[in-house]
């Protein structure tokens, strides 16, 4: 375990994206001490290590940084089976799919005592939000094991916590008639290209024909960019859009270690794929890690996969609401950031996560199970003032969070006054 935290701390100051701009930001000696505290104590368990590693990791604020112990996966990791989000001073349960003494609309005052501002001042390091909004109190759940709580009749008892198997993820990629102009598109992930050509394959004379649509990427936890590439001609405006920005460009970290890294994981990865865009996505990928490594950061020839950044869409659909969020990160996080370039589309809801700033992760795993995955690409945005962490990708039209969302799709009803507005200004 010392000789892993070792090898992440040479990761972080050499490989990882950030590794120039946030040089000093980190305080590995303060973690290597911990953990050989720990050693000496008998108490250098994989949880413990695990901890001190994530903690460790904070110190670079990157939202896109992830140290996982598949073992413990395997031995089904803690679950509170409920969620949360913070409303001024309560943290109002947004879903319950295990734990039946919570129900959706009830609301958390205190936690194992501390009242929820208190806990915000205790674990702000951990929150790494600026925002209610942005915040994840999931794993500050874990660390407490009761809970005082209000039901919507103003009744508050307590609730000793239980623990279960954390949920498993199914991808949604589906498209639905919410009215006889409107299509709804949910799309909770960008990782399967193939499932999203299927997804306009299947429906092409619907999605031609409607006049309207509402995509859904509230919740998306990322992918691939080449994944949306197929919407693309849908989304944007007949006459057409540069999507490129010019000033700002991608540098990834061509280390050698990097390089070896990429190679290893997206390699099988190749012989999966069906698409043959994604396909060819890859292989430019596996071509400039190949010509590159060792060069440190360099911008890669994208033009055998990108040859022309100017995008004509098609006529239908004339108007396109897309609904964001907190939980929409990475590639959903270009997908929105793109969309906002079509005349066509407003953004409605709240930012995205904004991961991008440093993005294309690879990992890097040991034999005894613990994985480690970090950025190896940075954007130059950064450099003048123009990031998104911390801030996301704002949306045209901001709907704040309120409790009453666990009431009503506040959000779709805005797409749908919105979407009304434009049919009848076109008229």
């Amino acid at each position: 375990m010392e000789q892993i935290f070792r090898e992440i701390v040479e990761i972080m100051h050499y490989d990882y994206a950030g590794c120039i701009d946030k040089e000093g930001w980190d305080h590995p000696e303060a973690y290597f001490e911990k953990i050989q505290l720990l050693k000496e104590n008998n108490m250098l368990t994989r949880e413990h290590f695990a901890d001190t590693v994530r903690d460790y990791l904070l110190d670079f604020q990157d939202h896109h940084i992830y140290f996982v112990d598949s073992l413990a996966e395997k031995r089904k990791p803690l679950d509170r089976g409920f969620r949360v989000r913070r409303y001024k001073d309560c943290l109002y349960v947004t879903g319950a799919n295990n734990e039946q003494d919570v129900k959706m609309g009830m609301a958390f005052i205190s936690l194992g005592g501390f009242t929820i501002p208190e806990l915000k001042e205790k674990h702000s390091r951990l929150l790494k939000a600026n925002h209610p909004e942005r915040e994840d109190w999931m794993p500050i759940l874990s660390l407490y094991e009761y809970g005082d709580i209000q039901d919507e009749q103003g009744n508050v008892c307590k609730i000793t916590f239980n623990s279960y198997e954390k949920p498993g993820y199914t991808p949604d990629y589906n498209v639905e008639k919410v009215n006889q102009d409107t299509l709804l598109f949910t799309i909770t992930d960008f990782a399967d290209p193939d499932a999203i050509v299927k997804l306009v394959n299947d429906n092409r004379d619907l999605l031609a024909s409607a006049d309207q649509w509402i995509i859904d990427v509230r919740v998306n936890y990322g992918g691939s960019d080449s994944s949306y590439y197929p919407l693309m001609p849908y989304i944007m405006p007949e006459e057409g859009v540069e999507l490129a920005d010019r000033e700002d460009t991608m540098l990834f970290n061509c280390t050698h270690s990097n390089a070896g890294r990429f190679l290893a994981e997206t390699l099988p990865e190749l012989e999966g794929i069906q698409g043959e865009e994604a396909q060819q996505f890859l292989k430019v990928f596996i071509r400039e890690w190949e010509k590159n490594k060792g060069k440190g950061f360099v911008e890669f020839d994208f033009e055998d996969i990108v040859p022309d950044t100017f995008v004509k869409g098609t006529k239908n659909p004339k108007s396109v609401a897309v609904l964001s969020d907190y939980m929409c990160g990475s590639s959903g996080d270009s997908f929105v950031e793109l969309c906002k370039k079509s005349s066509k589309v407003r953004v409605i809801g709240r930012p995205t996560k904004g991961l991008n700033d440093y993005a294309n992760l690879i990992s890097k795993k040991w034999d005894n199970g613990f994985e480690f995955m970090y950025p190896t690409s940075r954007l130059s945005r950064i450099d003048r003032g123009m990031g998104m962490t911390g801030k996301g990708i704002e949306p045209d039209l901001y709907v704040p969070w309120t409790p009453e969302h666990l009431e009503r799709d506040a959000d779709l009803e805005k797409a749908l006054e919105w979407l009304a507005l434009e049919k009848s200004t076109a008229r």
